[in-house]
This record gives structure tokens, C-alpha cells and sequence, in this order.
């Protein structure tokens, strides 16, 4: 009987070793995946990678205040899935974008620092992509974290923000429509500059 139990034990053992195994060769990570459109954006933003560039304001609609002085963007942190882009302001440094591929497509994220690094009250708020877009253009509708921390912060009207990013060969374009209002910042890509400083929050 022991003898019996010793070889029903052993085979047992044989055929858990196998199906771990087996296991093993059959599982995979989840994939990462997205539009090819999407896959393209974000790839013709990787390519910026470590560069800097000098931005205008060419439309302001009703005009806003906070955006004098000197505009850089800063292509900073670079990946397949998550992209960090430094938005400084003369020597406000304490905007920056954040895009992720989600799985959904394309979140847009707004991390507002204060200038010991702490975060600002209205921050992270964004949007995502509702449809495909294109390799050029991507736009980003509001989401449901933003909805309320707008109502919470008193600034209702924000509820209705869509934001978009252009990228061409020469220019790079951030924007922001809602009914009366429009807001746009255009970077020339032909002509890197100086970076800044490390943005508010960050290290290098």
C-alpha cells in the first residue's frame, strides 16, 4: 500500500510540475494596445524626446491673464505608455502635461504644482480620447474626476472643456475650446531652445 501511494504521489507531483509548466509558456502580460492613430501620435511625440520649444500665444479668447512672458514646452519624461511635458511660463514652472495610453486611448492630465513642489488645489484635472483621432490630432473631451473638481472649486463652466493636441512636422499645437472660449499656444518645432528649470515637483 505504501509503495502504492509513494508512485500515485509521484505522478501526481509529475503531472502538477507539467501543468505548471505548461502554464507558464501559455501566460502572457496583458498587451498594451491602442488606434494606430493614437499609436502614431504618441510616437511623433516621443520623437521630441529631451528637446525644448518656444511657444505663442495665437489665440486667447476672452483674454486671460497668467501666460506673459517667455512660453517653453519640454518633451521631459518619454515612453510608450506615459509622456511628461513641462508647460513654463516665464519662471512659472508649475504646469505639466501628462499623456497616458490607457488601454481606452489617450488620457490628458494637467499636474499644477506650487512652488515648494506641493500640489495646487485645481490639479490633474484632463480629458481622454473618445474615438480614434489621428496620427496629427488628438482630442481630449472632460472626464468625471474633472466634472466634479471643477463644481468643487467654483469654476462650473469648465465642465464643458475639450482639449486638443496638433503635431506636425513644424509645429506642435495645445488648445482649449468650450462655448466662448478658446485658447491656443503654438510651439515651433524647426528650432529647439534652452531648457528650463526642472518643473515644480519634479526632479531630475
Amino acid at each position: 500500500m505504501k509503495i502504492r501511494l509513494s508512485i500515485l504521489t509521484l505522478l501526481l507531483g509529475t503531472a502538477l510540475s507539467h501543468i505548471s509548466i505548461a502554464q507558464e509558456q501559455v501566460i502572457k502580460p496583458a498587451p498594451r494596445v491602442s488606434t494606430q492613430a493614437q499609436a502614431e501620435f504618441f510616437a511623433a511625440i516621443n520623437e521630441l524626446c529631451g528637446n525644448s520649444y518656444a511657444g505663442e500665444v495665437t489665440v486667447d479668447t476672452p483674454k486671460s491673464e497668467g501666460f506673459e512672458g517667455e512660453l517653453v514646452m519640454h518633451v521631459r519624461k518619454c515612453g510608450e505608455q506615459r509622456i511628461e511635458i513641462p508647460f513654463h511660463v516665464g519662471d512659472n514652472h508649475s504646469r505639466t502635461w501628462i499623456l497616458t495610453q490607457t488601454g481606452s486611448g489617450i488620457s490628458l492630465k494637467h499636474d499644477h504644482r506650487k512652488p515648494d513642489g506641493n500640489y495646487d488645489p485645481l490639479t490633474m484635472y484632463g480629458g481622454h480620447t473618445t474615438d480614434k483621432g489621428y496620427a496629427t490630432a488628438q482630442s481630449f473631451p472632460v472626464d468625471a474626476y474633472s466634472k466634479e473638481l471643477f463644481i468643487e472649486l467654483g469654476v462650473p463652466q469648465s465642465n464643458t472643456n475639450t482639449w486638443e493636441m496638433y503635431i506636425h512636422d513644424e509645429t506642435f499645437t495645445y488648445r482649449l475650446v468650450r462655448e466662448g472660449r478658446e485658447f491656443r499656444v503654438d510651439f515651433d518645432l524647426t528650432e529647439p531652445v534652452e531648457t528650463p528649470a526642472t518643473p515644480w515637483g519634479y526632479t531630475d
